[in-house]
């Protein structure tokens, strides 16, 4: 049977999100082709038909975890005063939600902890896309009137990665709330974000 191309990009689509999760929530090391395609309601023989080989699987996944990265910040930051999309960014990582579901979560806290045991394409697919979220951040920075918007991008979502990372690490929900908590608090003080209040959050 011949399938439009149509159906072939959905196919395409299909896999790459349940490799996205599964990369989030057990690392590149432990994914499995089977799995992934039984996963998405596949056969394993069909997977060469997408993909040249398991390496180039985890580099179109990884691409495929900061669009949906960057299609998320997008959608908070619509329709609202840059400072208060900011400010709903801010309150959407840092909240538990967000700690708690990491197979669809931001890649950064995700995988950084991978990249060194990765091969080099990989690493590059992880450094573009964290190369395009923080120039995001730093654009939406730069319209709040943030001096020096490049270096604060880094530096804002580095403490954010930071908190989440360590937060994942407690068991714990006392200090890891505390954890993110006072991330988010301190960040927004900093940010001289006027929004204080918590706004509701879905994982994408």
């Amino acid at each position: 049977m011949r399938y439009t191309a149509e159906h072939k990009q959905q196919t395409r689509a299909r896999v790459l999100k349940e490799a996205a999760a599964a990369i989030r929530l057990n690392g590149p090391d432990r994914v499995a082709v089977a799995a992934i395609m039984a996963q998405a309601g596949l056969t394993h023989g069909g997977f060469y038909a997408h993909f040249a080989s398991k390496d180039d699987l985890l580099v179109a996944a990884i691409d495929q975890m900061f669009s949906e990265a960057l299609a998320y910040l997008e959608g908070l930051l619509a329709g609202k005063p840059p400072a208060d999309g900011l400010a709903a960014y801010i309150d959407f990582y840092l909240s538990a939600l967000h700690r708690d579901h990491r197979d669809a979560s931001c890649p950064l806290p995700a995988m950084a902890a991978d990249l060194p045991r990765l091969g080099a394409p990989a690493r590059e697919a992880f450094e573009r896309g964290a190369a395009a979220l923080t120039s995001r951040v730093a654009a939406v920075l730069a319209e709040t009137g943030a001096e020096a918007p490049g270096t604060l991008a880094v530096s804002v979502l580095s403490e954010m990665v930071g908190a989440v990372v360590l937060a994942r690490s407690i068991a714990d929900a006392g200090p890891w709330a505390t954890i993110l908590g006072a991330s988010r608090d301190a960040l927004k003080r900093r940010l001289q974000l006027t929004r204080t209040d918590s706004i509701h959050v879905a994982m994408p």
